[in-house]
């Protein structure tokens, strides 16, 4: 079985050329039916191709309150600055390290010379006749070539003032990684209480979005019963002006969604033009009913928030230098070996040496020691003095992320039964009115009642999340929220 195609004059392929013998009109040529599945095969894959290439790069993104605080922990700017103070602080640990080891150089060094005999400040005198053997008023010698190989080692054998300003360093290394988990931690914590604003915001949309409903369904109803000679026109112009109002607030309310979203955005590190999602709606969020007591939350805080951690880890960094500068004053020593050939050209090179040992005490600097001595203690204390008022802060913290924590459970149980209550009051008022009994005055009513109530339920959820994420943040566990 066979097809045939048309083929043009330019073709060229070795199965498909044929022309007539004038040479310019083309002709049918046989193409064997595998041929053509092959084609369209490759043609097929080339559409999937390239539809895949025209999808967007950003896939849509989920995230779940832990999800952005771990997130943030991670990729935050500040972070990435933190990481690089710690690099910076591990070099100069490095640097330190070196002053301890060996110095080894090598120089090649070539040369020619001249000098004035009358520089020497004395004179060759012939033993013999007593006739000084170069003029006394001076003459030139050379140039005298020189060849000089050698290496050169120094080694400090007791130096205790480097060492101790290589613990140092490495002590400031260590406070630098201390800090970037201070920074991760107060990076997620930001990133929570971000995420439960743009839940809130999210659900304070589909509140004002269920009460446009309600106000599209009281004006049709007025419109209706208009139309059927039941109704009157006040009813649909407070129908209208209700609608009207709703549609206002819908649209404030999807502006601060959308300020929300792009706040959480830039906080857990994703592209602002990346599509980002809530996977938990602020009445999805748990309500956890296991609370810590006092004494275990500010022990926990005291024990593991990262920021107590990296200002002891700066305090003792500050001590470890001040000790180090007290070691100045002990004796150093070293030692210093000195080893080439040297002569007149390569031909003939003789080996030469040095080496010493030296001891060295510091006896006066101009009290620049004693300086820096003072200016370590005084920024020690002031790390122990903050240090003591963030403990003071994470026991206020935590007491006051515990009543706010009670006090919004018991709001939210409050708030559930005054939306309920809200409901019902809405449902009566609309059945009243769609009997006729009453003016649609007393559903407008009970709308604006019940629109309250949405909006106080979702900053009693709100609250009750945020409490929770200020006493997570208070324990040092914003990045094990769940």
């Amino acid at each position: 079985m066979t097809y045939s195609i048309l083929q043009n004059a330019d073709d060229s392929g070795p199965e498909r050329q044929g022309r007539d013998e004038a040479g310019s009109r083309p002709r049918r040529v046989p193409i064997s039916t595998p041929r053509v599945l092959v084609a369209i095969g490759a043609g097929l894959l080339g559409a999937a191709l390239l539809a895949v290439s025209a999808r967007p790069l950003h896939a849509q993104t989920r995230i779940t309150l832990g999800d952005a605080a771990r997130l943030a922990a991670k990729q935050n700017g500040a972070i990435e600055i933190s990481k690089a103070r710690v690099e910076q602080a591990a070099a100069r640990a490095t640097q330190r390290r070196g002053a301890l080891l060996p110095d080894l150089a090598g120089a090649v060094i070539q040369s020619e010379r001249t000098l004035n005999t009358a520089t020497f400040g004395f004179s060759f005198v012939n033993p013999v006749t007593g006739v000084p053997m170069m003029r006394p008023d001076g003459e030139l010698l050379g140039p005298v070539p020189t060849v000089d190989l050698r290496y050169r080692v120094q080694a400090p054998l007791l130096d205790l003032g480097k060492w101790g300003s290589w613990r140092a360093a490495q002590a400031t290394t260590t406070a630098a990684s201390a800090e970037v988990n201070a920074q991760a931690e107060g990076a997620a914590a930001a990133a929570a209480a971000t995420y439960v604003r743009a839940a809130r915001a999210e659900a304070q949309l589909s509140a004002r979005q269920a009460d446009s409903s309600l106000a599209a369904d009281l004006l049709r109803i007025a419109r209706d019963q208009l139309q059927a000679g039941v109704g009157i026109a006040l009813d649909v112009t407070r129908a209208e002006s209700q609608l009207a109002n709703v549609r206002a607030q819908i649209i404030m309310a999807r502006n601060e969604r959308d300020r929300t979203m792009l706040e959480l955005k830039r906080v857990t590190g994703v592209s602002a033009d990346a599509p980002l999602e809530l996977a938990d709606s602020l009445a999805g969020l748990p309500l956890t009913t296991a609370v810590p007591s006092a004494n275990e939350a500010m022990t926990a805080a005291l024990d593991t928030r990262a920021d107590v951690r990296a200002l002891k880890a700066q305090e003792f960094a500050l001590q470890q230098s001040a000790k180090a500068i007290r070691w100045e004053r002990a004796p150093q020593v070293s030692a210093t070996v000195d080893h080439g050939v040297v002569g007149r050209n390569y031909e003939r090179l003789l080996p030469t040496y040095t080496w010493g040992v030296q001891l060295s005490i510091g006896v006066f600097d101009g009290f620049r020691r004693e300086s820096r001595l003072e200016e370590q203690v005084a920024a020690a204390r002031e790390t122990d003095a903050r240090l003591r008022d963030l403990r003071a802060q994470s026991s206020l913290e935590v007491r006051a992320a515990l009543l706010d924590l009670n006090a919004a459970q018991e709001q939210v149980e409050a708030v559930r039964e005054r939306l309920r209550l809200a409901e019902q009051e809405v449902s009566q008022a609309q059945e009243r009115f769609r009997a006729g009994v009453a003016g649609n005055a007393d559903v407008i009513t009970a709308m604006l009642s019940l629109n309250q109530a949405r909006t106080l339920r979702n900053d009693a959820l709100a609250g009750y999340h945020g409490a929770r994420v200020a006493l997570a943040k208070a324990m040092g566990d914003a990045q094990k929220l769940p």
